[in-house]
């Protein structure tokens, strides 16, 4: 009682965080908040937080306190959040999808409604500024514009506070393991799609942005003293252009044409963001960055948490190849470490690239596989081609084979016990991630699972049928009262007249290599814990957060000095024009540098303390490690055969045909027709 009672505790305090931060949003443009807010930065700025803790707390907290919370509340529930008998719960209708479409994707009714709100809250922020630049319209110093120059001089200013809305979004869709996403059971597949909107809506209004303030210096002959001038206070232009540049370069190469066929040009530029953030805060200024600070602090505190848990090097076991140039790699795992199904995990193999990471489906569960864990992985590109031939040169030679992995990620539930029935659809690699899926079901007794799975298969070649191997002792020995229908569809094969092979002589005579690496001691000495827990995390943000935070404030004391007089006299002299505020004293660029020397010192701080608790975690004393038996032998002695299996179906030259085929409301169409190549959505 008392854990549902904190749990309902903290579900409450995430909505007032959530709907307070959304509230800031709106009003912030208006002219009363514009007042209010001068006023308190004139109260506090005298204090010892000064004006720079109060844009913290109010602007960036918000976020991260609600980070915080969510990991809290996601370490309180339940494994997974298992649903139990009795606990299916209705779905939501604006979650089904909306627009399936080759090129924007699977798109929901919810993410129309989200999209749309947020537009609308961007032409909301257009107008009440614009109309309050219109009303008190004032020339800008040494520069000569007539009216409709200054107009759209200031039309075109506001544009950048568009893609600064579109900047303060931006990373939290990229987040791993500090994602909020996980909240709505959205995983990072699937969360992508909002970096990739968010970034075009930020590179057009950045382009507007600059592109009119260009213009209007160029037809007024003023860009030659404006672009390259450093001045002492306000904007820094050519920190802006260089922005602007940097920017425009990273959304090229990460369009489809070119980061497709040249991931690592799209991988390597991406990492120009350093230099976009750092470019953008000394155009906009300090007090203009705390609002997209949320995002950058949390992802680069999630990047840290990565780099730390992808030092530790593991090994792979065993592989097997399959005659469909596809592979699978068994690597150990910390028995305590469990995974939801389709989760995946990144991989690294040192010996081919030092730097290139690739995402591939965990192929396992981690109900079954107590020490193992496997990923399989399809020959299209040169770095799967790599890892194939190495793992061949390594079966002649007998050496290991280094691997760094980051993850498991995956769903914070499993969504797909609450129903009866399952229609699954894959093509090709698409298979993993169902691969895990019905390892699951198979394990053992549920207090709730689907009783009926129907799995829709199609590939190319009757070579490509190996990537059933995983999972035959469940296709052809059911269990669990599991009743799984195959329905295979082999596109470009030609059926012959005598052709009367069953699926299952198909699977008999597939051509596969087996290969070892591993020993016992493996086990012990290389497991993969995984990232650290959720209540781990939310301590390391609580850690980095203050640790930044004081050195915010100490740094702004030591540099940026305070005046000691009175609230009422400062602001009397203030009013007056007899004297300065400390903020303007010193240079613009002074308090951007605290803020930076403050983020690098905190996030270094909390990657510490996270390599402190890693270390204490490679120490701990872990349940006995020891060699199982194949995951094949193991579901094939220790699963109960049930009733009599249900005959699969093969299609040969044919194609799949869905229509008719989904009842509604009796069945849950799981489209993952995709090939897990996560590379195509980073």
């Amino acid at each position: 009682m008392a854990k549902v009672m904190t749990l309902l505790v903290l579900r409450i305090l995430m909505n007032l965080l959530f709907i307070s931060w959304i509230a800031l949003w709106i009003f912030k443009p208006t002219t009363l908040w514009t007042q209010s807010w001068h006023q308190a930065e004139d109260t506090i700025k005298h204090t010892f937080f000064g004006y720079y803790g109060l844009n913290f707390a109010v602007f960036s907290f918000p976020p991260i306190a609600l980070s915080i919370i969510g990991l809290v509340y996601l370490s309180l529930l339940p494994q997974h959040h298992r649903p139990t008998r009795g606990g299916r719960s209705a779905s939501i209708p604006v979650s089904r999808p909306a627009i399936i479409n080759s090129f924007i994707g699977i798109v929901s009714c919810f993410e129309i409604i989200a999209l749309l709100l947020f537009l609308l809250f961007l032409a909301w922020t257009f107008y009440v500024r614009v109309t309050n630049d219109f009303k008190k319209l004032t020339p800008v110093k040494n520069m000569d514009f007539n009216l409709w120059q200054l107009k759209y001089y200031r039309v075109a200013t506001r544009f950048g506070l568009l893609a600064e809305a579109c900047l303060s979004l931006l990373l939290f869709p990229v987040l791993r393991g500090l994602s909020m996403f996980r909240l709505l059971n959205i995983q990072f597949a699937a969360s992508v799609k909002y970096h990739v909107w968010l970034g075009t809506g930020l590179i057009f209004f950045s382009l507007v942005h600059g592109g009119s303030t260009l213009f209007i210096w160029t037809i007024t002959h003023h860009i030659e003293e404006e672009i390259w001038k450093w001045q002492r206070t306000g904007r820094v232009y050519i920190a802006g252009l260089i922005s602007l540049i940097v920017g425009l370069l990273m959304w090229i190469t990460s369009l489809p044409q070119v980061r497709r066929k040249k991931f690592e040009v799209f991988y390597y530029t991406h990492h120009l963001y350093i230099v976009f953030l750092v470019a953008f805060l000394f155009h906009a200024g300090d007090r203009h960055f705390y609002w997209v600070l949320p995002g950058i602090f949390l992802f680069g505190l999630d990047k840290i948490l990565r780099i730390v848990q992808s030092r530790s090097e593991s090994c792979i076991l065993s592989a097997r190849l399959f005659s469909c140039k596809a592979i699978e790699l068994v690597l150990p795992k910390d028995p305590r470490l469990s995974y939801a199904p389709s989760s995946f995990i990144f991989v690294n193999i040192p010996v081919i690239s030092q730097f290139q990471w690739h995402p591939f489906s965990i192929t396992s569960s981690s109900s079954v596989d107590k020490h193992t864990l496997s990923v399989m992985i399809k020959c299209e590109g040169e770095w799967t081609n790599s890892v194939y031939n190495k793992v061949e040169e390594a079966a002649n030679s007998e050496n290991k084979i280094a691997i760094r992995v980051e993850g498991p990620y995956g769903p914070a539930s499993v969504d797909f016990l609450r129903y009866d029935n399952l229609f699954l659809v894959a093509g090709g690699i698409g298979i993993t991630p169902f691969l895990s899926i019905l390892h699951e079901l198979a394990c053992k007794n549920r207090l709730k699972a689907p009783k009926r799975v129907q799995l829709v298969f199609a590939v190319r070649t009757f070579q490509d049928l190996n990537m059933l191997l995983p999972i035959s002792s469940i296709l052809f020995n059911p269990v669990n009262n599991l009743s799984l229908k195959l329905k295979v569809y082999v596109t470009q094969e030609k059926k012959h007249s005598n052709e009367t092979r069953t699926l299952q002589e198909f699977l008999a005579q597939s051509q596969v290599q087996s290969i070892h690496f591993g020993t016992e001691e493996d086990y012990s000495r290389f497991p993969i814990r995984g990232p650290e827990s959720f209540i781990r995390l939310a301590t390391l943000v609580i850690i980095t957060m203050l640790t930044f935070l004081g050195f915010l404030i100490g740094l702004s004391h030591f540099f940026i000095p305070t005046e000691h007089k009175s609230q009422s006299q400062s602001m009397k002299l203030a009013t007056s024009g007899a004297m300065k505020t400390a903020k303007e004293k010193v240079p613009s660029w002074i308090p951007d540098l605290v803020i930076i020397v403050s983020y690098v010192k905190a996030i270094t701080i909390g990657g510490l303390a996270a390599r402190f608790l890693q270390w204490r975690q490679q120490h701990s004393k872990a349940p006995g490690m020891s060699k199982e038996v194949e995951p094949e032998e193991r579901n094939l002695t220790e699963l109960i055969p049930v009733a009599q299996i249900e005959e699969h179906e093969i299609h040969i030259g044919e194609r799949p045909k869905l229509e008719g085929t989904l009842l509604i409301n009796t069945i849950i169409f799981l489209s993952i027709i995709m090939s897990i190549r996560f590379n195509l959505f980073l």
